[in-house]
């Protein structure tokens, strides 16, 4: 049985001490970027995603209440965190148990933190205003509970409306990584419109120019969503993640069909900047801990 969580651990998340690679644009902290570039360079460039579906509940023997979602959340993190470079926890996920749901999510941050590993609160935000800001308080200031080194984006009100995000993160050495080209059959009717100069293309454009405040980093803390499978588009798009001098989380490794291989081939010269995230790949393998440590290290192989 894995060992506990912390209850209580809040304020979870938080810039931790690592390599000074860079220092954020406040002027002292270690920027998101530059943490995620150093953890990619010693552990390989994965991401876990946590992802407590009730079916993947079920085949590990867990209730799809409160406690198996504790249980199942403390045991993916005590096997991976010491191979990952990031996990993801998928927030809505936890957001469907209600308040306590959203607790044992807070002590996931804590007990990241504790153990060192980089959080992206998959919680694909988007609004606008105040809304926005409110957003941007809950999941990127300091001290907050549900405080992660980083959490996901949705431009999809126009770019500039994620300004508190953008903001809020540079101030506080955080991340964000925003939607841009994802691989669902219907996000290309939206992202896909204008061609060679697609609404992708734009936000692939904003967030490189976002990136230039993050000059001096390994990687700029503005991010970017591009799904592992999305096979020639950036190349039909006139897409160039490369300049963007920001990491790209490619979801869809393993059981969504992407390869390390396909990777190579589809992010060419960005792929340096890609962090693989694998979900259901990595937590068919559970519940036992040993099988989900062979199955991360099998595919951080994959990505080399």
């Amino acid at each position: 049985m894995p060992s506990s969580i912390p209850s209580g651990s809040l304020g979870a998340g938080g810039p931790r001490s690592g390599p000074p690679a860079a220092e954020g644009p406040d002027g002292g902290r270690v920027s998101f970027g530059a943490r995620l570039a150093a953890a990619m360079e010693a552990r390989g460039a994965l991401c876990v995603g946590i992802d407590p579906h009730p079916g993947l509940l079920a085949a590990w023997g867990l209730a799809d209440d409160v406690q198996g979602l504790r249980t199942f959340s403390q045991t993916v993190l005590e096997a991976v965190a010491a191979l990952a470079a990031a996990i993801k926890p998928q927030v809505a996920l936890y957001e469907r148990h209600g308040s306590a749901g959203l607790a044992v999510l807070e002590e996931l941050l804590a007990a990241s933190a504790q153990a060192e590993v980089l959080t992206i609160a998959d919680a694909k935000r988007g609004d606008i205003g105040s809304t926005m800001a409110g957003y941007a308080d809950a999941w990127l200031r300091e001290g907050s509970a549900l405080a992660a080194d980083s959490v996901t984006l949705s431009p999809y009100l126009g770019f500039e409306s994620l300004r508190p995000a953008l903001d809020l993160a540079a101030a506080n050495g955080r991340g964000v990584f925003v939607l841009a080209l994802t691989s669902n059959p219907e996000g290309a009717s939206v992202q896909h419109v204008g061609g060679s100069e697609s609404v992708a293309k734009r936000i692939v454009q904003a967030a490189a120019q976002e990136n230039q405040r993050y000059a001096a980093a390994a990687l700029g803390s503005v991010g970017l969503v591009v799904g592992a499978t999305v096979g020639n588009a950036l190349r039909e798009l006139d897409i160039d993640l490369a300049a963007v001098n920001g990491p790209i989380l490619a979801p869809g490794l393993g059981a969504q069909g992407a390869t390390g291989a396909d990777m190579r081939a589809t992010f060419g010269s960005a792929y340096p900047a890609v962090l693989g995230t694998s979900s259901r790949g990595i937590l068919a393998a559970g519940p036992d801990i040993a099988a989900l440590r062979a199955a991360t290290v099998e595919t951080l192989a994959s990505l080399k």
